[in-house]
């Protein structure tokens, strides 16, 4: 059995690599800094059919797999592209498993063809927010990608709401954060119109936020990958006594662990993506446990990347902050590893005694 990329696989993930090695360098990702995704990257991104990766064709997407979707997040994590792909799979995963043909006809040819762009502000079990009817009031959960947002995806308790950013009786709180690849916010409501996806159906909460970790570890994954070529790269053009000084024992032993940390989240990424068309009963945990693991390597990579390249790497020059502030906050996006591998545990019924 061969366990890997298809040919098709391979070639997306090289366009979408090639195509944005060519338009962003570091100078570029600077002046996007603190907004939302400019308009001709955009328009570029919803015109190689990225944001409509899984929607499905009568929609007007390429209905290709999580795993397809996976790649793609992997690359905009490579380049921290202020692209809102995880709200926009999050939304695409419940409305067109769960959603009705209403729905379906509302939000997926939009998001699709970009004219709707979905930030997300999800959280379990999360007691803020009431909805009753087409109602929904209170005080929503942190939203990620809030900046350019036509709608937000959100979660009253066990109940999936899609709001649109233009209803009245909405207040937005932007929120200053580490990562200034993207927007952060609060937003209240007050008896604001909304679309309950699957109503009394509390698994969509759950399938939803299983998406996102998926493609936020993806992310992560692509950010840590190139921290680690970064520093590679740096070891063999940085010289100290004449030596460039990727050949000291000590530097190799340190990228030496780095790869070896990484490789295996590749895997269990790919595995992870898998369950959600071929075992869907196996998806949410395996979205758990790529998720949990990924931060965590993913941390120490970039923690390594950063003090292999000294004092420079410190520096506003080099940008590495970029990407290590990006994986710092997707650690926490949607539960760390503490929460979700305690979700995993949930999922397979073990009970933790306690000693007393």
């Amino acid at each position: 059995m061969h366990f890997g990329l298809s040919e098709e696989q391979s070639l997306l993930r090289d366009t979408v690599r090639r195509y944005f090695s060519d338009r962003l360098d570091i100078e570029r990702i600077k002046e996007m800094l603190g907004g939302s995704c400019p308009n001709d990257l955009w328009q570029s991104v919803t015109d190689m059919g990225l944001m409509g990766v899984v929607v499905p064709e009568e929609y007007g997407g390429s209905n290709l797999s999580l795993l397809d979707a996976t790649i793609v997040a992997e690359a905009l994590g490579e380049f921290v592209v202020p692209v809102p792909l995880t709200g926009a799979l999050m939304a695409v995963a419940a409305i067109s498993k769960h959603g009705d043909d209403n729905q379906k006809e509302r939000y997926l040819h939009g998001i699709a063809n970009g004219s709707i762009r979905v930030a997300y502000g999800i959280k379990r079990n999360h007691a803020a927010l009431h909805s009753e009817g087409n109602l929904v009031t209170g005080r929503s959960a942190v939203i990620a990608d809030v900046d350019g947002a036509s709608h937000y995806l959100l979660n009253a308790g066990d109940k999936l709401l899609v709001v649109d950013c233009s209803a009245p009786g909405i207040r937005v709180e932007n929120l200053k954060n580490v990562d200034r690849t993207r927007s952060f916010a609060i937003a209240s409501f007050d008896n604001t119109d909304c679309d309950v996806i699957a109503p009394g159906y509390s698994e969509v909460v759950n399938h939803s936020i299983a998406v996102g970790r998926l493609s936020i570890a993806a992310e992560t994954f692509g950010a840590a990958e190139k921290m680690f070529e970064d520093a590679r790269g740096y070891s063999l053009e940085r010289y100290q006594f004449d030596r460039p000084i990727g050949s000291f024992q000590s530097i190799k032993h340190q990228l030496s662990d780095m790869i070896s940390d990484l490789e295996p989240c590749r895997s269990l990424l790919w595995y992870a993506a898998y369950p959600y068309d071929a075992e869907p009963e196996e998806f949410e945990l395996h979205s758990c446990l790529a998720k949990s693991l990924v931060s965590d390597v993913a941390k120490r990579v970039a923690k390594t990347s950063l003090e292999i390249h000294g004092g420079m790497g410190y520096t506003e020059l080099l940008g590495l902050h970029l990407w290590f502030k990006r994986i710092e906050t997707n650690r926490q996006l949607l539960g760390g590893p503490e929460a979700t591998r305690s979700r995993a545990a949930e999922i397979q019924q073990f009970v933790i005694e306690e000693v007393s």
